[in-house]
């Protein structure tokens, strides 16, 4: 089962407007975790992009996700490589998990005090 990373490409972190970038931070987080047309960036990872995701004072955001796992959202990561590592290491992480559970302990550095929300699975029965 894939554990999708799916990137709000137009978070903007507080004090962007004050920047000399035209692009978003998110968009550029996107950048470096790379597109999933070009790469994945670990089996049983994918990434995709998607216009807001309403977390706007925890930029940048990801959603971590995954058919019938907890799901997460991420956020308060800077545009850059070690974010992007961090993201990518807890979404194969998550992608290991049976329930999508990543414990504390196990959380990659650079993704402790990022988890904004925790989302339980959905039923398999959607009358429930």
């Amino acid at each position: 089962m894939t554990t999708v990373i799916t990137v709000c490409d137009t978070c903007r972190r507080d004090g962007w407007e004050t920047t000399d970038s035209t692009r978003a931070d998110g968009e550029v987080l996107l950048e470096i975790l790379g597109e999933p047309r070009q790469r994945t960036p670990r089996p049983g990872v994918a990434v995709r992009r998607m216009s807001c995701l309403m977390g706007c004072s925890h930029a940048c955001n990801v959603a971590i996700q995954a058919r019938g796992k907890f799901c997460y959202t991420l956020g308060r990561f800077e545009p850059e490589s070690e974010a992007a590592t961090a993201i990518v290491d807890y979404a194969a992480l998550h992608a290991l998990s049976g329930a999508g559970l990543v414990p504390f302990r196990q959380r990659p550095q650079g993704g402790v005090g990022h988890v904004v929300t925790r989302h339980p699975p959905l039923p398999e029965d959607p009358q429930t």
